[in-house]
């Protein structure tokens, strides 16, 4: 690997090494791209239009969505495309752009997840002040340090592995992830491993740490509630963004908590198309199903038109 030329552009391997699965996956990726799209068009607009959603819940949701769409966006097109014309060649200025905006999205997606954590914790466990507390222009500034801290969180990861200088074009992925690059690299990459592990270990497990105290009050509060009716009425209003939680953390762990030396090809191919394809387009599905007023508003959207 090291006495590769230094190289200018990288070539995207696909969802696989087998040219047949390649054109299976693509139509089958292109049809979840679609509807992914699709899903969190709907929830968006529902939430734009019925003013019964315009609360904090679903204006986090609303963001939450539109970070979905954008990330499935940055990876799926150009891996289809790379296998429907025959065009796996990526610049690296390209490269480095792609990895810039999938770590945003994954970051922002991060920090707003918190944030949704907390608008639960506040409805459920102090609902006499939390009309008060959560307030549009406090729902904002949450969005707002949300966006704001994952292009941090971007800009420090793009920076720390496209400083290393690449001596082998070909990235075992359908897109630029940072794993595989950092494998590419002429020199020892464990130094800027190291640093990535360390900011990326602090600000992950921050976020999984308020949001899981979160749900730890949540937890607590719903068990002093007397009635079981009660107790059920409370715990569903947090119950999709639960499932949403272990979903991102439970995918997105088994990909980036690990260190270079131990990527697998085939592992992280996997990995990523669970935590960038499938965890953005089940969320509409997760958000719609089990949300009586999201339910009602996707089916004035559908049904009864605006």
């Amino acid at each position: 690997m090291f006495n590769c030329t230094r190289v200018s552009e990288f070539i995207l391997q696909g969802f696989s090494v087998i040219p047949e699965l390649q054109t299976f996956s693509a139509a089958i990726f292109l049809f979840i791209y679609i509807f992914s799209v699709l899903g969190n068009i709907s929830i968006i607009t529902a939430v734009n239009l019925d003013s019964h959603l315009h609360t904090p819940m679903y204006f986090f949701l609303k963001h939450l969505s539109f970070i979905d769409m954008c990330s499935t966006s940055t990876t799926l097109p150009r891996a289809l495309f790379a296998v429907l014309a025959d065009s796996e060649v990526i610049s690296l200025p390209g490269c480095a752009i792609q990895l810039f905006v999938f770590v945003f999205c994954g970051a922002t997606e991060c920090f707003l997840i918190t944030s949704m954590a907390y608008d639960r914790c506040l409805a459920i466990y102090r609902p006499l002040t939390y009309g008060a507390t959560m307030t549009q222009q406090f729902c904002f500034a949450l969005v707002g340090v949300a966006w704001m801290s994952g292009l941090l969180f971007s800009s420090f990861h793009t920076a720390n592995t496209f400083t290393l200088s690449f001596c082998c074009p070909t990235v075992e992925h359908f897109f630029c992830d940072i794993p595989p690059l950092l494998r590419l690299s002429c020199s020892d990459p464990h130094q800027h491993e190291a640093a990535g592990f360390v900011v990326s270990g602090c600000v992950i497990m921050s976020c999984f740490a308020l949001t899981v105290l979160s749900y730890i009050r949540i937890l607590a509060t719903v068990a002093h509630i007397k009635s079981a009716e009660g107790r059920q009425k409370a715990f569903s209003t947090c119950s999709s963004h639960l499932i949403t939680v272990i979903l991102f953390y439970g995918t997105g762990s088994s990909a980036y908590m690990r260190p270079a030396n131990g990527y697998s090809p085939l592992q992280g191919r996997l990995a990523a198309i669970f935590y960038s394809i499938l965890t953005p387009t089940l969320n509409p599905i997760i958000y719609s199903m089990r949300n009586r007023d999201m339910k009602a508003a996707l089916r004035k959207l559908y049904i009864h038109g605006p």
